[in-house]
């Protein structure tokens, strides 16, 4: 199977991006591996640290490695904001394709050695390095920010000089978690210009870029549920992002969870009978499915990009 150096410069040159979706169980990972195979695309099947405490590292390799047998659609297993060096160093040795170290919080030069050391050691064993420069708001299982901080143009270019990493995350409006706008979405693409202009047909990365369905929002909160009015990013400011300039990976978990329990909620209300998990689940993974397949022909453009 290609790496992802060689995905990242055919989404640059094509006008795409990888989908990184993010799992926290089988049935997640399945319907992520299925659409990908059945759009022939590229995707990224991300855990957290949360996932890995949640499913236990070796059952997530062998789960992602089962798939790679499994499919023929490139499947490459991502640790998602690694918080330190020995959290990204055992993803590596237990065979992940790629990590994320998240050192943003950190002041510049901090976040510069930090990053630094995982990439020395990750590069080591052919595996790849994502960095972030600047932080996005919101909350992610362990991850909390109050507030967006924009990524420095002539840091990101420093930044990338210092380290070696080969993608870069970068923080122009996009936000973790469900409730993402109190107003109208705003993406700073003028930010991206000018980090594009410092690291030409550099990998850049979007976090925290999920739609948040109103369609399943309404669903959830009609059945019991109590998420109120959360907002996402409108896809055709993210469409953008991958189109129009450098960014080869969308990370996308939310919309994956809102699928995930609109369908469960929505099965155990029509079959209040119904106590075998397998048939909610199954409409959980057609559910989840149908996400991705969508995200993967009308967002990405990364349909028959394998």
């Amino acid at each position: 199977m290609k790496k992802l150096n060689y995905y990242f410069k055919k989404a640059i040159k094509n006008g795409f991006a990888l989908g990184a979706f993010n799992f926290s169980n089988l049935e997640t990972l399945v319907s992520i591996c299925q659409a990908a195979e059945k759009a022939n695309s590229p995707v990224m099947a991300c855990v957290s640290e949360g996932a890995i405490k949640y499913m236990g590292i070796d059952f997530v390799v062998s789960m992602v490695k089962t798939a790679k047998k499994q499919y023929k659609a490139p499947i490459f297993l991502h640790l998602d904001h690694g918080q330190s060096f020995e959290m990204c160093a055992l993803a590596v040795d237990k065979g992940f394709d790629s990590v994320m170290i998240d050192a943003s919080a950190l002041p510049f030069e901090e976040n510069v050695k930090l990053t630094k050391r995982v990439v020395d050691y990750a590069h080591k064993k052919g595996v790849f390095v994502e960095g972030e420069l600047g932080q996005i708001k919101g909350i992610e299982d362990e991850l909390s920010n109050d507030e967006n901080h924009f990524t420095n143009p002539l840091q990101a270019q420093q930044f990338v000089q210092k380290t070696g990493v080969d993608s870069l995350a970068v923080a122009i409006g996009t936000s973790h978690g469900a409730y993402k706008f109190n107003g109208e979405a705003k993406l700073r693409f003028d930010i991206l210009s000018e980090i594009e202009a410092k690291l030409p047909s550099f990998p850049l990365v979007l976090h925290g870029a999920s739609s948040v369905n109103q369609d399943f929002v309404n669903q959830i909160n009609s059945l019991g549920g109590a998420l109120g009015k959360p907002k996402g990013v409108d896809e055709k400011l993210t469409h953008v992002a991958i189109t129009k300039h450098n960014v080869v990976k969308i990370n996308i978990d939310t919309d994956l969870r809102m699928a995930f329990t609109a369908a469960v909620r929505s099965t155990l209300a029509t079959n209040p009978q119904n106590f075998d998990p397998r048939k909610y689940l199954q409409a959980a993974k057609d559910n989840v499915q149908q996400v991705v397949e969508h995200k993967i022909k009308n967002l990405l453009n990364s349909k028959n990009m394998a």
